[in-house]
């Protein structure tokens, strides 16, 4: 979470590649608003430039 909101605080974007097991908990969790997961990296690489 800190390195999430160091990236978005420098106007940058912090994002992570993650299984769908992962997604869910995060998602259970209620994080999915704070956290960027992507499928894989080339998704995570295209966000970023975003």
């Amino acid at each position: 979470m800190q390195l999430a909101k160091k990236a978005q605080t420098a106007g940058g974007s912090f994002q992570i590649v993650s299984n769908p097991r992962v997604t869910q908990t995060v998602k259970l969790v209620r994080l999915e608003s704070f956290l960027s997961l992507q499928p894989n990296v080339d998704t995570a690489i295209a966000n970023v430039d975003k």
